[in-house]
């Protein structure tokens, strides 16, 4: 096959690449090796059920569906694996003890070949947009069963696939599933066009809804003591979370227009990034603000202005805390966003900017449930506009945070059950054998 010999043929810079991140703190300081489909751990006899995410969000979608499959099939072996380094972190401390846990392997013939050869799945189901051609046709090769979970196709990367060069290779890929599962009817029809069986295209809602709250650790509520006091002074606060480089000017420009209203307001600040939190911090000191890291163990203080939380794995307990939650990754063209359901879980008012990329469809269903649930603003001024009134006006806040949650519950009710009764249906009846079904 020509990507495989292609692949072949540029393995030796994709090394490079993998030490050159390794070098910059991109890679798992002693776990690289696994990128390369060297194990770091023993394979269980039996059958192996493989979950496959590239990064955190879709990574934390997929866990709630594998709580689900150790309910149902106590006897399969689980592995999970995620690409980037944030979302092995988090994830690590979210899985259930009994799931192995490994970095994915690069798509080379060497790395794939190898991952395949030793963990040996009878299925792999691989979230959203992981369409890659030396794992389903190494998979295919050696029978194993796949199905492509909240399976996304953009507008961009549609286009990319449909030119006459790799629309062969898309077509042949897609056919090799048993199971596709759709986020929209957008996205279905797109996967019929690049030739996807028809029938193995199914719907069952969107797994990002299906918000895993169980397990939130003694870590997570504790180190948070200092925003809790937050609550119980009053002080206005408010919570930009995921916030990519460029967007905290957008933040710091709000924060001043409200300390002209609120001057005790405080401004929590996530990066979507950790590594960017002391950037942000120096430049947020440089122009005479008092700013506290979370990495620091600092404590917030009277005079603090900016909490910046350059941690991982605590969004979550921070939305139960703060009321007022404003989504990044929204603000900036070329940004698409991120998922604004977690913050509607804990009942947070939630407000997003306008380049919102596929999350635009969630963000439309939640209107639809209930229009008052996103705030999507148009800009720095709409967004100053509507923390304004939230912070003066305490029904209007309530209102939109009963909002968000009731949207949010309404969405993700039986999300985790439609998924698994496909698996069950087109995956494990097909994969498994008699005495393990």
């Amino acid at each position: 096959m020509a990507y495989r010999a292609v692949s072949y043929s540029i393995s030796p810079f994709i090394y490079i690449q993998l030490q050159w991140r390794r070098f910059r703190g991109l890679e798992h300081p002693t776990r690289w090796r696994e990128r390369l489909g060297h194990p770091s751990i023993n394979r269980p006899p039996g059958p192996l059920l493989w979950f496959h995410a590239v990064s955190l969000g879709e990574g934390l979608a997929a866990i709630p569906v594998i709580r689900r499959c150790i309910q149902q099939k106590p006897n399969l072996t689980i592995l999970m694996t995620t690409t980037t380094t944030s979302a092995f972190e988090v994830i690590k401390d979210r899985l259930p003890n009994d799931v192995l846990y490994q970095y994915a392997p690069l798509d080379t013939p060497s790395a794939m070949d190898d991952f395949l050869e030793y963990w040996n799945p009878v299925a792999v189901m691989l979230m959203e947009s992981e369409l890659w051609p030396n794992l389903v046709f190494g998979a295919t090769k050696k029978g194993i069963t796949m199905a492509l979970l909240n399976a996304r196709m953009s507008s961009k990367s549609f286009h990319r696939w449909s030119r006459p060069i790799v629309f062969p290779l898309i077509s042949s890929m897609l056919s090799k599933f048993s199971l596709i599962a759709p986020l929209s009817n957008v996205e279905a029809i797109r996967y019929q066009l690049l030739q996807a069986p028809p029938f193995i295209i199914n719907f069952a809602g969107d797994l990002k809804y299906a918000v895993d709250n169980v397990d939130i650790s003694m870590q997570d509520n504790t180190c948070l003591e200092d925003l809790q006091q937050l609550r119980l002074d009053n002080r206005p606060v408010w919570m930009a979370s995921s916030i990519h480089k460029g967007e905290d000017e957008v933040v710091l420009e709000v924060h001043r227009a409200l300390m002209q209203v609120y001057p005790n307001v405080i401004t929590i600040i996530v990066p979507r990034h950790p590594q960017l939190g002391q950037q942000m911090a120096l430049a947020l000191q440089k122009d005479g603000f008092n700013v506290v890291l979370r990495s620091c163990n600092e404590k917030i203080l009277p005079s603090t202005n900016f909490y910046i939380v350059d941690t991982l794995g605590e969004l979550r307990s921070l939305y139960r805390i703060i009321p007022v939650a404003v989504i990044g990754g929204s603000f900036l063209p070329g940004l698409a966003g991120h998922n604004v359901s977690e913050a509607a879980a804990a009942g947070c008012a939630v407000l997003t900017g306008c380049y919102v990329g596929h999350f635009s469809r969630m963000i439309l269903e939640m209107q639809q449930i209930n229009p008052l649930s996103v705030m999507q603003v148009s800009g720095q001024t709409d967004l100053l506009r509507n923390l304004v009134e939230l912070f003066s006006n305490a029904d209007a806040l309530e209102t939109h945070r009963m909002a968000a949650k009731q949207a949010f519950h309404a969405l993700s009710n039986g999300v985790v059950s439609n998924v698994w009764n496909l698996i069950n249906i087109h995956v494990i009846e097909k994969a498994l054998p008699p005495e393990i079904k």
